[in-house]
């Protein structure tokens, strides 16, 4: 009768050592889930510095090690795209990185700002298309019809303007040209361009929203007439 009961006393033994290495098992896997967000988290700050610090290159690369594809990238791709759109001029890549936002943050507080977004680097892609373009011909047929409608109501204004502008010339040239404070209803700021700026940055430093970058190009209609026509070191008026 000792016998069995020796089997069930080993058996009872070797349950519990199973259960005691699922347990550090679980341990171990927590603990490296833990580690892992610890490091992406670090990541993204040091990235946050080297933005802060004008070193976009940099920011660039620690922004991609932190990227693991869980729901909290989101935030990383989108202060990503950022930089492409604010700082590099770069709307293709801003492109991916909105785009790869709304994929993990669908319908977040932030998702209706990154649409508008989207659809103005798609138009600033357009203006600034040539026959070389790397972009694939079917990806440019299919912005081109997205933004249809809106490119048209910009090129409506122009025509208005210019319309405007050769009636006054017409009357001959003498009608009283109202000043900066009487055309805007408001006195005029004036900004220089820097390196890496684009209308849609400029207009978010100045009006707290990149979709009002068209009130700047319609101020400086005189010196440009598309956003790639602009360049460091010119100065607009700023409405």
């Amino acid at each position: 009768m000792a016998f069995p009961i020796r089997l069930r006393a080993r058996g009872g033994a070797r349950g519990e050592a199973l259960v005691l290495l699922l347990l550090i098992s679980l341990g171990a896997l927590t603990g490296c889930d833990r580690m892992i967000t610890q490091r992406q988290t670090q990541l993204s700050k040091n990235a946050d510095a080297k933005r802060a610090e004008g070193n976009y290159a940099e920011a660039i690369n620690l922004y991609e090690a932190a990227l693991d594809g869980s729901p909290g990238s989101a935030d990383v791709h989108y202060k990503l795209a950022l930089i492409y759109d604010d700082k590099l001029n770069d709307p293709l890549n801003a492109l991916h990185h909105f785009k790869r936002f709304l994929t993990l943050e669908p319908s977040g507080p932030r998702a209706e700002e990154v649409k508008g977004f989207m659809k103005r680097d798609e138009l600033t892609l357009l203006t600034n298309l040539t026959g070389d373009s790397m972009v694939p011909r079917l990806e440019v047929v299919r912005l081109r019809n997205e933004n249809l409608n809106l490119r048209q109501q910009i090129e409506e204004r122009w025509a208005e303007k210019k319309a405007a502008s050769a009636t006054e010339k017409t009357a001959g040239g003498t009608k009283k040209q109202p000043n900066e404070k009487e055309k805007k209803g408001g006195p005029a700021r004036r900004y220089t361009v820097r390196r890496g700026d684009t209308l849609a940055s400029i207009a978010r430093k100045f009006y707290k929203s990149s979709a009002l970058w068209h009130k700047i190009l319609e101020a400086n209609s005189d010196t440009i007439s598309k956003p790639g026509d602009l360049k460091p070191g010119q100065t607009l008026v700023i409405p």
